[in-house]
C-alpha cells in the first residue's frame, strides 16, 4: 500500500492587494509556484468565473501543476456546473464550500445529501470544506451533521471553527473531543493558523506560539488517522491557504506585518516534517 503526500498552493494566496500596485500576471504565480516545489494550485471560482477558471488550463499544463478547486456554488444547482469544469481542469480534488445555507441542520442535510450525489457522478475527490459564511458555517452544527450523514467527508479549515466558536487554551476536554470528530471525517487539510479572535496570524510571531502549537498537533492527528484509516494506495492533499489582506492584518500604511510566502512555506516544512514522522522508512 502506498500513501502519498500532495501539497498545493492557493492562487488566491498568492494575491498581493497592495495600495497603488499592480499584480503581477497570473502566470507569474504558476512560475513561482512551480519553482518551490508545490504538487499543484488551487482555484476558487464561483459559477461566474467558470470560463477564467477555463482559461487557467494551459498554465496548469505548461508548469506539470496538479488542479485542486475550491467550488462556490450559491445555488443547489450551482455545484454541476463547477464540477464539469473541474473536470475539464483534470481537478484532482474539489472542495465545495456552499453558499447554500439554511437556518436549520434539518433543513441543511438535505441540501448536502443532494451536492454527495451529485458528486457521486465525478471521479476526483469532493470535500465539504468547514469554512465561515458557508453551508458548514458552524462548529456544532456541524457536529450534528457528520452525525446525520455518515457519508460525508470533510476538507477541514480549523482556521473557522476556532473564530467560529471563540475557543481559548488550553481546551476542554469536550471541546478535544469535538475536534477528534473533526479530524476522523477530515480526508483533507487546509494551513492557516489563527486565533480564537483573528482568523490569520503570523506563524513567527512569538505571542501566536501556542496556536502555532495546537494547529501543528491538530494536522499530526488528522494526518495520522488518515493514515490509519487507509486501506489502499491513497493521496492526502494539503492546501496552504494564507489568503490576502483584510485575511492578512495590516498596519495603518496596509501593509501586511508579515510575509505570507515565507509563512506558507514554513506550513509546508512542518507538514512534510509531520508526514515524515508519521511515515516508516521516509528519511
Amino acid at each position: 500500500m502506498t500513501q502519498t503526500l500532495e501539497i498545493y498552493q492557493s492562487l488566491w494566496a498568492m494575491e498581493q492587494r497592495k495600495p497603488g500596485a499592480v499584480e503581477p500576471p497570473i502566470a507569474e504565480h504558476f512560475e513561482r509556484i512551480k519553482a518551490a516545489g508545490y504538487h499543484g494550485v488551487c482555484i476558487d471560482p464561483n459559477v461566474d468565473e467558470i470560463s477564467d477558471s477555463l482559461a487557467l488550463a494551459p498554465l496548469f499544463k505548461d508548469h506539470q501543476l496538479r488542479c485542486m478547486v475550491n467550488a462556490f456554488p450559491n445555488a443547489v444547482d450551482e455545484l454541476t456546473p463547477l464540477l464539469d469544469m473541474a473536470a475539464e481542469l483534470q481537478a484532482e480534488q474539489v472542495n465545495i464550500i456552499g453558499g447554500v445555507m439554511p437556518l436549520t441542520v434539518s433543513e441543511t442535510i438535505p441540501v448536502i445529501e443532494h451536492w454527495i450525489s451529485v458528486a457521486s457522478a465525478y471521479d476526483f475527490q469532493v470535500l465539504f470544506e468547514t469554512h465561515r459564511n458557508a453551508t458548514l458555517n458552524d462548529f456544532f452544527a456541524t457536529l450534528e451533521i457528520l452525525q446525520a450523514v455518515p457519508e460525508l467527508r470533510l476538507c477541514a479549515d480549523l482556521s473557522h471553527f476556532v473564530v467560529d466558536r471563540e475557543f481559548s487554551l488550553p481546551l476542554a476536554p469536550i471541546q478535544e473531543t469535538y475536534f477528534e470528530r473533526v479530524l476522523q471525517r477530515s480526508d483533507s487539510f487546509q494551513g492557516r493558523i489563527s486565533n480564537n479572535e483573528q482568523i490569520q496570524i503570523s506563524v513567527q510571531f512569538p505571542q501566536h506560539q501556542a496556536w502555532v502549537t495546537q494547529f501543528k498537533a491538530w494536522w499530526r492527528a488528522g494526518i495520522h488517522a488518515w493514515k490509519d484509516r487507509q486501506t489502499e494506495d491513497a493521496t492526502l492533499r494539503f492546501l496552504v491557504e494564507l489568503g490576502p489582506p483584510p485575511y492578512a492584518i495590516t498596519d495603518k500604511h496596509q501593509k501586511e506585518l508579515s510575509d505570507r510566502w515565507e509563512e506558507a512555506l514554513i506550513i509546508r516544512a512542518w507538514v512534510e516534517e509531520i508526514w515524515a514522522d508519521l511515515t516508516p522508512g521516509t528519511e
